[in-house]
């Protein structure tokens, strides 16, 4: 398919990237043994047990089960499609990405979506130093207690006033102009007459986690309505998964310790100003599941700081509710209510940074909360109260992945309805060991497998097994398979492997194979692997003897059938017994 990117230039991206490397430089990783060892960026954890593999070019946590190679590590930590993580690291390695059938290097179009994003925050920039909306942007810019250095920070500017003042700087022809309207920086009326989106109003530009403008919020700064205006979806822009200011505070620190979940940009902007540089926004949308997932893996703790009015409490327990699937061990989530009429940014203005940041260290906890306001629904001192409150609270404590999280809601939901806590587990929740095949399962061909996944050159060990092509045992496609493409590209690596089975139906097996621990010496890989497949051949030549056994009963054999029977039971009495690996 044109525009496709080729295989072989995948493979060669990986094996020019050491994985190691990097996610040290997101990541610092220590050596340990053969390994590399840190705690792992994508769940909270004290103790280490995220691991990186030279050799293997992979990469596993042993409490969450993330694992992948240096691509699917991008993907998670970035939060890249996959198109984009290969263009990040062919980058790294100042290669250009190419295209199968010399289709594009992006999606049609995409090529130059983000500079004409950058160009059009650029000429609002300087707008607001020097154009005709300049002065009255300015002094409320000034009313609003802002510093250079934050409208800096933030890239604010100005539209000014103009029907077309992008369209004349922008749009040099037809191509451009479909594309500003398709990016939402033009519009167009039912006369196909095109005019600037955004006008007369000061400028956010949004940021991905990249840095990249990916669209615009405008406030007016006069009597104008409706006072704010966000950029509507595009190709570039879905406003359940990005935060304003997420780009911006990630900047601020190495690590995020904590962000503080506002409702606008102003309050994200407000708070910068005072030094409170670790607060985001949900843009025009309520804090969705994306939005969390998104936090939960970048921070500890998460506080979401809405006012006090019953407008201010449901958007909260949506906010907890679609937070509810997130919360993983070793992360917390809080909520601050500011008093009726306030916000962020006329709070911390009236009060200021301490008392501020004290409201936040008081924030109510993800119990208090949770109870609160199921309390308020439901009568506890009725028996139906009782029963609606225990069924809804069993529901949504049920959507929680972390076992602490789980029995400390539902010990105190049992204790308000006054009945024993009889709540179980959410399935497949709580425990490590859910992401390695168990041992039980390990069987011969699956052994066989791992250990060539993982140690691709003992492909070189068993030349007979193209032999076994036409077995009828589970697993010996993939096996000759796995062989055939690493005889075919010498050196390649367990990362690479895996790559090439990414959008096969195999790929969640391999990756579980690509983990599992066969605890053995280096020494002892390849007579393991050695005897593992003789055990397989084993399973074929007794499926063949038994296949040969039932035609008997039927017919006679052929001469060259009775010669293959004969020969097979020598073969097999001659063979070492012996147990298959467990």
């Amino acid at each position: 398919m044109a525009g496709q990117i080729p295989r072989q230039f995948i493979d060669d991206l990986l094996a020019r990237t050491d994985i190691v490397e990097l996610i040290d430089q997101r990541v610092p990783l220590k050596k340990k043994g053969r390994n590399h060892s840190a705690c792992c960026p994508f769940h909270n954890e004290k103790t280490p047990s995220f691991t990186v593999s030279q050799d293997k070019q992979f990469y596993h946590c042993f409490g969450c089960g993330a694992h992948g190679n240096a691509i699917t590590f991008l993907m998670e930590y970035e939060q890249l499609e996959f198109p984009e993580a290969i263009e990040e690291l062919a980058a790294m390695h100042h290669l250009e990405v190419p295209r199968e059938g010399g289709g594009p290097a992006r999606p049609s179009g995409q090529a130059d979506d983000y500079t004409l994003m950058q160009k059009a925050s650029t000429l609002w920039q300087q707008q607001l130093q020097q154009g005709p909306a300049s002065a009255q942007a300015q002094a409320y810019i000034k009313r609003r207690g802002l510093s250079p250095a934050t409208v800096q920070k933030f890239g604010i500017g100005v539209a000014p006033d103009s029907w077309d003042f992008l369209l004349r700087q922008l749009g040099s022809d037809k191509k451009i102009r479909d594309q500003l309207f398709e990016l939402k920086l033009t519009n167009r009326n039912e006369q196909g007459r095109e005019y600037d989106f955004f006008r007369n109003r000061l400028m956010f530009p949004i940021r991905d986690r990249r840095g990249r403008v990916i669209a615009f919020g405008g406030r007016v700064f006069d009597d104008g309505t409706p006072k704010y205006l966000n950029s509507p979806e595009t190709r570039l822009f879905h406003k359940g998964r990005e935060l304003y200011g997420f780009y911006e505070a990630r900047q601020q620190q190495e690590r995020l310790e904590q962000v503080l979940v506002v409702e606008g940009y102003m309050d994200v902007v407000a708070l910068s100003e005072q030094g409170i540089d670790f607060a985001v926004a949900s843009l025009g949308t309520a804090t969705t599941s994306e939005h969390m997932q998104t936090l939960f893996r970048y921070c500890r703790s998460v506080v979401c700081c809405y006012d006090g009015d019953r407008a201010g409490r449901d958007a909260a327990w949506r906010a907890l509710q679609n937070a509810l699937p997130q919360l993983k061990d070793g992360v917390e989530l809080k909520f601050v209510f500011l008093p009726d009429g306030e916000d962020p940014d006329s709070m911390v203005q009236q009060e200021g940074k301490d008392a501020f940041l004290q409201r936040i260290a008081n924030a109510d906890s993800l119990q208090h909360y949770f109870f609160e306001y199921l309390l308020a629904q439901h009568d506890a001192g009725s028996d139906a109260g009782k029963s609606a409150l225990l069924a809804e609270g069993k529901a949504l404590i049920g959507q929680i992945p972390s076992e602490f999280y789980r029995e400390q809601l539902s010990d105190k939901l049992h204790s308000l309805i006054g009945k024993p806590r009889g709540l179980k587990p959410a399935p497949g929740k709580g425990s490590a060991a859910r992401f390695m095949p168990k041992a039980q399962s390990m069987t011969p061909m699956r052994r066989a497998i791992a250990l060539m996944l993982q140690y691709p050159a003992l492909a070189n060990s068993i030349p007979q097994a193209q032999e076994l092509a036409g077995a009828n045992l589970a697993g010996m496609e993939l096996l000759l398979a796995l062989q055939h493409k690493i005889l075919a590209a010498p050196g390649i690596r367990t990362a690479q492997l895996l790559e090439h089975w990414r959008d096969s139906q195999e790929y969640p097996i391999l990756n579980k194979l690509a983990m599992w621990d066969p605890q053995l010496e280096p020494e002892q890989v390849e007579p393991e692997f050695i005897d593992t497949f003789s055990a397989i051949e084993d399973q074929y030549l007794q499926q063949r003897l038994e296949a040969l056994e039932r035609t008997a009963k039927l017919q006679k054999l052929t001469p060259v059938e009775q010669q293959e029977y004969v020969l097979l039971l020598t073969a097999l009495k001659s063979r070492k017994p012996r147990s298959a690996p467990s």
